[in-house]
């Protein structure tokens, strides 16, 4: 059972990104997939959280209207679509699933470095 979150990098600011987390050993269609992040010497945050029952989402204040969550259960993969990208929104990103958005989530996967940068 192994979630990983990949397709991070360096980027200028504006730029974009797309996160994927990949999930093997479990089916994610069954779960929530929450999508976290931490920068160095911050505490973790909750950016974006897609339901498993009928794909609502939620998204932190700081990202709402440039980050986009999405899921393809045919693939066992959910995504971050990360637009308008600022140097703040540098950190090391993970996903981890839930019963729920509203219950707390497992462990989470290996993340994945987003450096915003010029």
């Amino acid at each position: 059972v192994q979630l990983q979150a990949y397709g991070g990098g360096l980027v200028q600011p504006g730029g974009s990104l797309r996160l994927s987390c990949a999930a093997s050993g479990f089916t994610l269609e069954y779960y929530a997939i929450g999508w976290f992040r931490q920068a160095p010497g911050k505490e973790r945050e909750g950016v974006s959280c897609i339901s498993s029952s009928d794909g609502s989402t939620n998204y932190a204040d700081s990202v709402k209207g440039r980050f986009t969550i999405s899921r393809d259960n045919a693939k066992n993969t959910a995504y971050l679509q990360m637009n308008s990208l600022k140097p703040e929104d540098t950190a090391v990103y993970y996903c981890a699933t839930s019963s729920s958005c509203l219950e707390p989530f497992g462990s989470r996967g290996q993340g994945t470095q987003v450096t915003v940068s010029s």
